[in-house]
């Protein structure tokens, strides 16, 4: 009650101070509570800007990191190297010679060709009467099936 009996009292004193002096009496306690604050938050901002410094550092380091692997990598040997399918793996991927990562990459695009990926568990391929005869199972995993086809391969 205290503060409406106050605001009408300066509303009659002076009608164009009134707004500047509700202003002012509105940024006053408002500057007391924040500064409160600051003092507290001031202890820990000392420390950020070490923490900023030695984040700027970092990331020069990560960039330099970035820039020496830039060189294109060389396939290993062994997976570019031509290796000839049994008869069961040719009628999937073809006859012809062909490195192990070709190998897996035609069999992905036969097996999504004709839908053989698991509806529920995805990481699972349902076996048709030619896949059958690589697998010798009715349903296979992804990560079996790497294993699998190496004993198609010469």
């Amino acid at each position: 009650m205290a503060t409406a009996k106050k605001a009408p009292a300066k509303k009659a004193a002076a009608k164009k101070a009134a707004p500047a002096k509700k202003v002012a009496a509105k940024k006053a306690p408002a500057k007391k509570a924040p500064a409160k604050k600051v003092v507290a938050k001031k202890a820990p901002a000392k420390k950020a800007p070490a923490k900023k410094v030695a984040a700027k550092k970092a990331p020069a380091k990560k960039v330099a990191a970035k820039k020496a692997p830039a060189k294109k990598r060389t396939p290993n040997a062994a997976f570019m190297k031509a290796l000839t399918p049994s008869a069961a793996l040719a009628a999937v991927v073809g006859n012809s010679a062909l490195p192990r990562t070709e190998v897996v990459s035609k069999l992905w695009t036969y097996i999504k060709k004709n839908k053989l990926q698991d509806a529920a568990n995805k990481r699972m391929i349902n076996a048709d009467a030619k896949l059958k005869e690589i697998f010798n199972k009715a349903q296979v995993s992804m990560f079996e099936m790497a294993g699998l086809i190496g004993k198609h391969l010469k």
